[in-house]
């Protein structure tokens, strides 16, 4: 006697899932490469003076700190100028002088070093290269305190 069912093939499994499981994989891909997780922990921390503007926080919370911006153009890729008030500089010993001559006038005035903030700027199109200058220039000056802004 012969089983007819047991040559028939059962297939109880359900639907296929592979198809879902490879959609979900492209979108996890794809939202994966295009988000930005902490975008904002690749710059430097600075503890830039706070200001009056803005919501919140009151008069007795400002601090009082000089800011020094020093905006950096390239007006060629092999050169650049970095400008701040009267300090004009086109290469890293330049600016060095510049900052220890205006670090002494601060000091005169009564600004210790710790409240001087410095803050370089980059333009458009410079290079690293120029922006480390700058920065080097600036810790020999012996300014502490050294931030960066985004390019303006």
């Amino acid at each position: 006697m012969r089983l007819k069912g047991a040559k028939a093939v059962h297939y109880e499994s359900g639907p296929n899932m592979t198809p879902l499981v490879d959609v979900v994989m492209v979108i996890l891909i794809f939202l994966m490469l295009t988000g930005s997780f902490g975008g904002q922990e690749h710059y430097l921390i600075s503890n830039m003076p706070v200001t009056a503007a803005g919501v919140g926080g009151s008069s007795d919370e400002i601090k009082e700190e000089v800011a020094l911006d020093i905006r950096v153009d390239s007006p060629t890729p092999d050169r650049f100028v970095a400008t701040a008030g009267r300090i004009q500089a086109d290469t890293t010993e330049k600016l060095t002088a510049q900052l220890i001559a205006m670090k002494k006038q601060f000091n005169e005035a009564g600004t210790p070093d710790d409240k001087i903030q410095v803050k370089i700027s980059p333009g458009r199109n410079v290079k690293y290269r120029f922006l480390v200058q700058c920065y080097e220039a600036a810790l020999r000056a012996e300014l502490p305190r050294v931030g960066f802004a985004t390019a303006h």
